[in-house]
Order: C-alpha cells, then structure tokens, then sequence
C-alpha cells in the first residue's frame, strides 16, 4: 500500500534570517548540520555519504524567506521533499519552520517511516543547535560506518558506556570520550532519542545514529577550533580514519 507522510518542525533561533538562508541553502552550510558532503548548484541539492549520492531538485528559492527541493518520483512512487520557512522576529531572532513531505512505498513501511522520523528529529535539533552556537560559521562534516549491529539495544548500551553515560543519554548530561588517535572529548548531550545521539562541545556537533540500513552511524560536524580535541593525533586532518576503527572497536562482534 505505501504511507503518505508529512513532518512539519518548527523553532525560534537566535540567527538572522540571512544566516539561516545560508545554512539551509548552500552546500557548506548544509554540510554544518544535515549529512555527508553538500552541494547546491544548478537548480540541484547533491549530496554525498557513504554509497548513498541522492540529488533533489530546488523548488522554490526566495531567498531569505523560502527554499524548497524535492527528489524525483521513482516507479513505485517513492520521494522525499524538503520545505524551508524561515521570519524574522523582534530582537534579530528567526522563526525556522522545516517541513519534510513524501511517500514510502509498500507494505512494509513502518520500519522505514519510523527510523527517518526519528533522524528527521535529531536533523532539525541539529540545525537549530548550529544556529543558536555556531551561526555563520561552517563546519567540516565526518560521516563514518561502523559494522553490521545484530542487537540495537545492547549497540547503544556499548555506546553510552563508552560516553560515560549512565542507562539513556539524556539533553544536558555531560559525556566524555577519547576515540584512539584522538584528543580527549567533553561535551553536553544536545539532543537524543531512541535511534540518536547528538553532543555539543565549543567547536563541534558529534551524532551517532542507528543506521537504516544496519550499522550504527558516526555523522559529526567540526568547526575548526585550535583545541587538541579537534584533531588527529597523526596532523593530517582527516579524522574519519580514527572514527571507523572506534566503531568497529566498539560494535564488531
């Protein structure tokens, strides 16, 4: 049968409106907040993770007030559209409404509609976390794969263990953990829910996501602070390397 779907989200942040079009209407600030490496070129949203390369078509560009893109319908009418509404209020404050709309095609798409509700949510507390500490600024994101996970509920228990965490992570508990190759980490939970994990510290977003497709996913945001906790040990930059042998430390069987 398949299941229409339409997930209005909404929220009041201290940016301006031309910071707010900036984040969700080019590739570097997409890249601060949402997944993988962004692109917006060409009347075309492109974006890139793991294998996944999916490329949605803009539908409306009014800049500072309006940006829309949509996928293209496949054959068993499967797609995805993105609305963005962005005012701005008294005081240099933004009221930022996110509506993301489609069709899951199907008898089976519960699964599929409850993990994309689930990181819909942390997505948007994402941005809204970006424009209330980072607005402006532009991050290099990190998007690493750990291996296939057989038992959820024991994968996040590894996972908050190693955060030093007791039971579920909840929005203001302090975490703190040092992946190999890496400086020491200290952050405040911004957000969590059954399938995600979002952690603020002064010059990062780092999230953690029950992947679809069957893999916990490490999908973080770096800003480029001065700290040693920004980068690898080795100075190349590149911290997905260090990232991928944490997953797999923690989550192979």
């Amino acid at each position: 049968m398949g299941h229409s779907f339409e997930l209005p989200q909404e929220a009041e942040v201290g940016a301006t409106p031309e910071e707010v079009w900036a984040a969700i209407a080019t590739g570097p600030g997409i890249d601060s907040w949402f997944m993988g490496r962004n692109e917006v070129a060409d009347g075309v949203v492109r974006t890139a993770f793991g294998q996944y390369t999916p490329e949605s078509t803009v539908t409306a560009a009014e800049p500072p007030a309006r940006f829309a893109h949509a996928s293209s319908t496949a054959e068993d009418g499967r797609f995805v559209a993105y609305e963005f509404l962005v005012e701005g209020r008294d005081q240099g404050s933004t009221t930022l409404r996110m509506v993301t709309s489609g069709f899951l095609p199907g008898d089976d798409w519960e699964a599929e509609f409850e993990a994309m509700s689930r990181g819909l949510e942390m997505f948007f507390a994402t941005l809204v976390t970006y424009l209330t500490y980072f607005p402006g600024r532009t991050a290099t994101p990190v998007t690493e794969f750990g291996p296939p996970v057989a038992d959820w509920s024991r994968a996040w228990e590894i996972l908050y263990g190693a955060l030093g965490t007791p039971g579920h992570a909840k929005p203001g508990d302090t975490v703190r953990f040092a992946p190999a190759g890496l400086a020491p980490i200290e952050g405040v939970v911004y957000y969590a829910n059954a399938h995600t994990l979002g952690v603020r510290t002064p010059d990062a977003l780092y999230r953690f996501l029950q992947g679809f497709g069957g893999s916990m996913v490490a999908a973080h945001h770096l800003f480029g602070g001065t700290g040693a906790a920004y980068h690898p040990l080795d100075g190349t930059g590149d911290q997905g390397p260090a990232w991928r042998a944490w997953l797999d430390h923690l989550f192979a069987e």
